[in-house]
C-alpha cells in the first residue's frame, strides 16, 4: 500500500460513536457509510495527526449503505484515491482494509477476496478475511494497485475472517448525481430515482418512493451533554469537534488533552494527562503533588502519568443553584491543565505528557 495514500483516510467523530472516512480529491468530498453518520449533519473528522475539522452531512443513500461529507479545511495537499474503473474483484486476489477500528489510531490490515459477490438482503458485498472491526466502517478497501474497490460495511457479529464492503458501482451511481447537489443543503437520494430531496418529507416528490423514517431527524443531545457543552463552548472550543461519543468528549486546550466523561451513570469526570513524572529527585513534586494547591482539582498519579482531575455528581451539575458555578469550574479546569504543565515541566522538570499536543507547548 502506498504510504501516502493513509493520508486520504481519516477518523469520524460524533455524539454517538466512531467510524471512518475517505477522502475524493476530484470531488472535493469524504465518503462514509450511512449507518456511520445516521442521525448526524454536523460531525467532525480527524486524520491521524489528530487534527480535527467540521463537516457537513450533505448527502446520504440508505438503500446503498452511503454517505458525503464536506468538510471546512484546506485538502489539496492530499494525494488523489483512484477509483476501479475497470477490471473484475476476483476470489483470492489481495484485499487491504485502512481506518480507525474501535476508535483506535489508523490501522491497515491485508487480506484476500473471499467472494466478490456475496449475496446478503437482496444486496451484493464484496467478502474478505481481512481483519474488520466496529469503526473501520465507511473506510476504503484498496486492491494491490492501491484502487479503491469497496467502502467497508461491516462484519457478522462473533465470526472471524468475514467482512463485507459495498463494490464502488454503488459509489459511482451517487457521484453520478452530484453536479445537481446543493452543498449548502442536507440532501436525500431516493433508492428508486435516485432523485435528489432537500426538504423533509416522507416520500419523494419525482416518483413517490417512501423514505427512511426519521431520515431528516437528528439526534438530540441528553440535558447533562448539553450543559457539558456550554462548558466545552465557553473554553472556545466548538463542541461538536470535542465529541467522540455519547456523553464523552476529548480535545486539546492549548497543549493539553482534556478528557470529559460519565462514569456509572453517576459522575462527571473532567482529566488532562498533563506530564510524567521525573526519572530523579521525585520528593518535591511528589510533595507538591499531595498538597492540595489546586482545589477545586485534584492532582493524582497513575503510574509515572499526572493527572490533573475534576469529579462531580451529575446531580449537582443538573441543579439550578450549582449549575454556573459547576459549569465554570469545568471550564476553567482546560485553562489550569494549559498552565499546569507548564509549571510542573519548569519547577520540577516533569515532561509533557504523550497525549500532549507537540505544536502548542
Amino acid at each position: 500500500m502506498n504510504p501516502d495514500i493513509h493520508k486520504t483516510i481519516y477518523k469520524i467523530n460524533h455524539a454517538d460513536g466512531t467510524g471512518s472516512c475517505f477522502y475524493l480529491k476530484q470531488y472535493n468530498m469524504f465518503v462514509t457509510n450511512y449507518h456511520v453518520v445516521e442521525g448526524f449533519k454536523k460531525m467532525a473528522i480527524q486524520d491521524n495527526d489528530k487534527n480535527r475539522y467540521l463537516a457537513n452531512v450533505i448527502l446520504v443513500n440508505p438503500d446503498l449503505d452511503i454517505a458525503l461529507l464536506q468538510a471546512d479545511g484546506d485538502f489539496s495537499n492530499l494525494p488523489e484515491l483512484k477509483i476501479l474503473k475497470s477490471g473484475e474483484v476476483t476470489i483470492g486476489q489481495k484485499l487491504n482494509v485502512a481506518g480507525y477500528p474501535f476508535g483506535m489510531p489508523f490501522t491497515v490490515t491485508e487480506g484476500t477476496v473471499s467472494s466478490p459477490k456475496q449475496l446478503i438482503k437482496n444486496k451484493y458485498y464484496i467478502q474478505t478475511d481481512a481483519a474488520v472491526n466496529p469503526g473501520n466502517s465507511g473506510g476504503p478497501m484498496f486492491n494491490e494497485e492501491d484502487e479503491l474497490v469497496a467502502i467497508t460495511a461491516s462484519k457478522i457479529t462473533d465470526a472471524d475472517n468475514m467482512g463485507f464492503g459495498i463494490p464502488v458501482e454503488g459509489l459511482s451511481k451517487v457521484l453520478a448525481e452530484i453536479e445537481s447537489l446543493d452543498k449548502n443543503k442536507f440532501n436525500v437520494q431516493c433508492s428508486s430515482c435516485d432523485g435528489l430531496i432537500s426538504e423533509q418529507t416522507e416520500y419523494c416528490p419525482s416518483c413517490g418512493e417512501k423514505l427512511s423514517e426519521n431520515i431528516f431527524k437528528e439526534q438530540q443531545l441528553t440535558d447533562l451533554a448539553q450543559v457539558c457543552e456550554k462548558a466545552i463552548e465557553a473554553m472556545g472550543i466548538n463542541p461538536i469537534i470535542a465529541r467522540v461519543g455519547y456523553e464523552t468528549w476529548v480535545f486539546h486546550k492549548g497543549s493539553s488533552e482534556i478528557r470529559m466523561f460519565i462514569y456509572d451513570r453517576s459522575y462527571l469526570f473532567c482529566t488532562s494527562p498533563i506530564n510524567i513524572l521525573p526519572k530523579k529527585d521525585l520528593e518535591p513534586v511528589l510533595r507538591y503533588l499531595i498538597s492540595g494547591m489546586v482545589q477545586p482539582y485534584q492532582l493524582g498519579l497513575d503510574n509515572n502519568q499526572i493527572f490533573i482531575s475534576y469529579r462531580l455528581h451529575i446531580s449537582d451539575l443538573l441543579c439550578e443553584e450549582y449549575t454556573d458555578e459547576l459549569r465554570n469550574n469545568i471550564t476553567n479546569l482546560a485553562l489550569k491543565a494549559d498552565d499546569m504543565d507548564n509549571y510542573l515541566a519548569d519547577t520540577f522538570g516533569c515532561e509533557f505528557s504523550e497525549y500532549a499536543k507537540k505544536d502548542a507547548i
